[in-house]
């Protein structure tokens, strides 16, 4: 009888914040023309979409669990900023993104805190600046094309305005090629005030 596969020690983890479903859903029917154009495209599932804050690369489990309590206790104190998804971009012409408007400041001021609290825990991980954005799918191999002209087309895309709900500890471990990684939350935290209406704009 063959064993069962050993737990994996180590994961690719990150911090992140999620859109509400609604904003999400917002979105995913503005890339129905875009996907149906370019089918080849690689999509990120809609519930992968994520706002990443302090990506840690690959982190053994139990220093990632180390990092439960802490992250908690920051949630607790940290209001959700109110944000919009709008347009689109790319990176190199290989991943589709869309991009934020909103209080992008109050972002950067919760990516900071969270990357603080990491480094007190005494967790290295790499120091990468904030890019505001969420990923939406990725170009195959030799395609050079399709991404910019999916960034072109959302280009008149404006959401509507949120507050994410909860602080996401989020480990990803590779999917069967040719899928992509597979997310899974290891723990979220509600953000405080996180459930507050945002402002009509």
């Amino acid at each position: 009888m063959t064993e069962p596969p050993e737990p994996a020690t180590t994961l690719r983890a990150f911090i992140a914040l999620a859109p509400p479903d609604d904003a999400k859903d917002e979105l995913a029917l503005a890339l129905r023309p875009v996907h149906a154009a370019h089918p080849r495209l690689r999509q990120n599932r809609i519930e992968d979409w994520h706002i990443t804050l302090a990506f840690l690369g690959e982190q053994s489990t139990a220093t990632v669990q180390r990092l439960r309590q802490p992250l908690a206790d920051l949630a607790a104190t940290y209001h959700s900023p109110e944000l919009a998804l709008r347009g689109g971009g790319h990176f190199d012409a290989r991943v589709l993104w869309s991009g934020l408007e909103g209080d992008l400041d109050g972002l950067h001021l919760l990516s900071e805190a969270v990357r603080k609290q990491v480094r007190a825990c005494g967790v290295d991980f790499p120091e990468r600046p904030l890019r505001p954005h969420l990923t939406l799918a990725r170009a195959r191999r030799h395609d050079t094309t399709s991404v910019p002209e999916a960034a072109a087309a959302l280009d008149a895309f404006t959401g509507r305005r949120w507050r994410s709900l909860r602080l996401h500890l989020v480990g990803s471990t590779p999917g069967d090629a040719p899928a992509p990684r597979r997310y899974q939350d290891i723990a979220a935290w509600e953000l405080a005030g996180g459930a507050e209406e945002p402002t009509k704009s």
